[in-house]
């Protein structure tokens, strides 16, 4: 048995106790649908499914009266069962709390190549947001670059107070530890080996080249990476961006730019500090556990740790700072919804921000060793 009636842009059909609905439905298509479904349900005898898993794009609307049109067939007493495709399962999952209510999906085998072009092409979309982002950043850079009064500067001092003065408790105080704490490991086998000396050897290179900008940049990924998505999402959420863009205010130069020469601008002092402080805490350790005197500690430091070390560590350092700011600017403007949205995305920004650090200090760990730095 059929019966066909085509559409300009969707059908509806009866193929082998099915009504079959196909095609784009849109809100306006409501009236008609509506018509069409009641006429081919009175053809039903004892079994009768509604399968829309052909329907490529739907409105409420439409979707709603298909759903009635099958709750009206299981309330005559016809046998029936909904199938809908996984794009409209969670639009279906609503009326599924209904006793007579039956939502199923039809079970499809896809091939390895298919799961693996899906993975592909779902990687793809995760990434077009952050190069739009990207391309918009750039093109902000060079709008400030032509026009410097355009950007906020006058916010800077906040940002920098925030991200900078505010750290510099923490960042002491952590690297302190992870110098003392690197120096009482290592005491053992270079007191073994009578290798005391080389305690501040081992500190100095270890913090200067790689632990000081790495410990820094989780600090800034905690505290300034996460307060920046979380304020822009905040503003984003609650339309306060809609508005400066409505007034001709431009968000990149206005609110992301700031933020990013700030956080670059207190990540080299921020590194220094951290330096200073994981030293000192490798001297403590070597001048009351060591039998070390201060002279002696810092004259094996000066004969390891030259210029090179120090500069190479400051600019991990700002090269971090950057990519965490930018990662937290980007989270922050995509966030949607309201604050489970904003909560995901600072939540976002920290992991992100934590494994874009560990890969760019790798890049570059690679780069210097190259260039024989």
């Amino acid at each position: 048995m059929q019966s066909e009636v085509p559409m300009a842009s969707w059908r509806a059909q009866i193929l082998d106790h099915r009504i079959v609905v196909s095609g784009k439905l849109s809100a306006s298509d409501a009236g008609a649908l509506w018509r069409e479904l009641v006429r081919l349900a009175r053809t039903s005898g004892d079994k009768l499914d509604v399968d829309v898993t052909d329907v490529s794009a739907v409105s409420p609307r439409p979707f709603v009266l298909i759903v009635e049109v099958w709750r009206m067939l299981v309330a005559r007493g016809v046998s029936s069962k909904l199938v809908v495709p996984d794009a409209l399962r969670e639009l279906a999952a609503g009326f599924a709390t209904s006793p007579v209510a039956t939502v199923a999906t039809p079970s499809t085998s896809v091939s390895s190549l298919a799961r693996i072009g899906a993975t592909f092409e779902r990687v793809l979309q995760r990434m077009n947001g952050p190069l739009l982002f990207v391309g918009e950043l750039v093109d902000g850079v060079l709008h400030v670059l032509r026009h410097p009064k355009r950007g906020n500067w006058r916010s800077l001092p906040v940002l920098i107070e925030r991200a900078g003065a505010d750290a510099i408790a923490i960042v002491l105080l952590l690297d302190f530890l992870i110098g003392f704490v690197i120096a009482l490991q290592a005491m053992p086998q270079l007191e073994e080996l009578g290798a005391n000396p080389y305690v501040a050897d081992l500190v100095g290179l270890a913090v200067t080249r790689e632990l000081a900008p790495l410990m820094t940049a989780i600090i800034m990924s905690g505290r300034s990476g996460a307060a920046y998505a979380a304020e822009l999402g905040t503003m984003h959420v609650s339309d306060e961006i809609d508005a400066l863009e409505t007034m001709g205010i431009w968000s990149i130069p206005h609110l992301v730019l700031p933020r990013i020469v700030a956080l670059a601008v207190v990540a080299p002092v921020l590194v220094l500090l951290a330096d200073a402080a994981a030293i000192a805490g490798g001297l403590a350790v070597a001048v009351f556990s060591m039998d070390l005197t201060v002279q002696g500690y810092f004259s094996e430091l000066r004969t390891v740790v030259v210029a090179s070390d120090i500069w190479t560590g400051q600019l991990k350092g700002v090269t971090f700072a950057i990519a965490i700011a930018v990662i937290g600017c980007h989270e922050g403007l995509a966030a949607r919804g309201a604050a489970a949205g904003v909560g995901r995305r600072t939540t976002a920004t920290v992991v992100v921000s934590l494994f874009a650090v560990v890969v760019l200090d790798c890049v570059l760990t690679i780069l210097f060793r190259t260039v024989g730095v």
